[in-house]
């Protein structure tokens, strides 16, 4: 409630002249460098208003006429000015003439590891190592779809199972226990005996019952012995590399319900000569073939 204003016989600041029950509000004004500092950026927003862009009014208001985003802008033309004789050699050559052309080559990896970074790490990881969840590794020598400038170019231009390209990479494996073209018993014998086409099967009767059913309904892809066919993008299944699980109950589960991965249509996102880049860069990483 207010009072009179009176100063304070402890402090011996006056106060406001405000008391609620039994305490007093004591006017403590500001100290005077802040009061300063505060009007004085105050007064540097009202300049920054007049010289540069801050509301959008009929454009934007600033009597400098600089915009950071056109600025930027030039700067981006600049750079592509000058890289400009490069991308042209990297957009006309094929992803062997570059990798073949020291000086190209050098170009195309370093481009080739930024669009990746930008593009690529954040599902196969920044060193390409790939990651859990069906995102393959591209530093090894296991591909699916197959290993060399040619194969990769494709993958990377047209994708996979994205919908976005007519030449995309589509291959499609049965839902074998959702759709009720096999029992749950029945797909834990065929990853019994997917382990044993790389040497680690345990349960040697499912084993043998597992075989027929592989022979009837896999191998027609993956190959009698599992050294898969790139042609339809079926995985080998005689080594040690996994994309979704290496354990049998895993195997079982992707038998029953496979997980597809998709991967979008870079060619129609990217430059042409970018997606020369990464073709190269990728190549590159470790598992490239010839």
């Amino acid at each position: 409630m207010p009072t009179k204003i009176e100063k304070d016989a402890l402090t011996g600041t006056m106060t406001t002249g405000h008391e609620w029950d039994g305490l007093k509000e004591l006017n403590t004004p500001l100290p005077k460098w802040w009061l300063y500092l505060f009007y004085a950026t105050i007064a540097f927003s009202v300049v920054w208003v007049i010289l540069y862009p801050a509301f959008p009014f009929k454009g934007w208001t600033g009597v400098t006429g600089w915009v950071a985003r056109e600025a930027v802008m030039d700067d981006v033309n600049a750079a592509n000015a000058r890289m400009a004789p490069m991308m042209n050699r990297i957009r006309e050559a094929t992803p062997q003439q570059i990798a073949a052309d020291p000086q190209l080559r050098s170009f195309a990896m370093a481009g080739g590891r930024i669009a990746f970074a930008n593009n690529c790490a954040g599902c196969h990881g920044a060193g390409g190592q790939g990651a859990p969840g069906g995102f393959p590794s591209l530093a090894d020598d296991d591909w699916i779809w197959g290993g060399t400038h040619d194969q990769i170019r494709a993958t990377i231009a047209h994708g996979i199972r994205a919908g976005e390209s007519d030449e995309e990479r589509t291959s499609i494996m049965p839902r074998f226990v959702a759709d009720g073209m096999l029992t749950l018993a029945q797909a834990n014998d065929a990853a019994e005996f997917v382990l044993s086409l790389s040497g680690r099967a345990t349960d040697q009767p499912a084993v043998e019952r597992g075989r027929a059913l592989y022979a009837d309904n896999c191998a027609s892809c993956h190959g009698d012995g599992g050294e898969g066919n790139r042609d339809v993008g079926a995985p080998r299944l005689n080594d040690r590399v996994w994309l979704n699980g290496s354990d049998k109950a895993a195997i079982a589960r992707f038998i029953g319900a496979p997980r597809l991965g998709v991967m979008p249509s870079w060619g129609g996102r990217l430059d042409p000569a970018t997606v020369n880049m990464l073709t190269v860069y990728v190549h590159a990483l470790g598992g490239g073939e010839n």
